[in-house]
């Protein structure tokens, strides 16, 4: 296994990941990504802005992520809670992984590896949102020493859980 940048190339097999998370998603009932986002202009974005990744397993992609170190303007505003800081931090977005790959622990080594890539740029702080409903990434992100801060609202107001890790 390895993480690597992501490159415009990479776009259709981000996607592919992306659209079985958004069919997930769907299929569970839970109101994310289900209305276009993420999609290619969002990629395209992120690999310009060098913070798209991908991992890979035998050369083949089977997972996807954005580790960004721009601040969140989302984030400037938490309600029913609190950061843990108000330092600089790291924003995990875009995870998905592969239908074949689910199970095997790959998000855990997604989350390890944004923590070293914080570290890696003298971050002291990651933050992440999700979807109140996705008991999966919440479970993950409890598990990988992330503590629930709030609620936070994206830009079309729509709410969105927020965890933060310090280290």
């Amino acid at each position: 296994m390895e993480f690597r940048k992501s490159s415009i190339e990479d776009i259709p097999e981000m996607m592919k990941i992306i659209n079985q998370a958004q069919e997930y998603f769907k299929s569970k009932g839970i109101d994310q990504w289900q209305d276009g986002y993420p999609n290619e202009d969002n990629l395209k974005e992120d690999i310009s802005a060098d913070e798209s990744y991908v991992m890979l397993i035998d050369g083949k992609i089977v997972a996807t992520a954005a580790i960004s170190f721009r601040g969140e303007s989302t984030y400037d505003k938490i309600y029913a809670g609190e950061w843990l800081s108000d330092r600089k931090y790291g924003v995990v977005h875009r995870v998905a992984i592969s239908d074949a790959f689910k199970g095997q622990g790959l998000s855990h080594e997604i989350m390890s590896f944004s923590e070293e890539k914080c570290k890696e740029y003298g971050y002291k702080s990651i933050k992440i949102d999700t979807h109140e409903d996705n008991f999966v990434m919440r479970g993950l992100l409890e598990k990988n020493g992330f503590k629930y801060c709030g609620v936070i609202l994206l830009e079309d107001g729509a709410e969105r859980v927020a965890y933060e890790k310090i280290f």
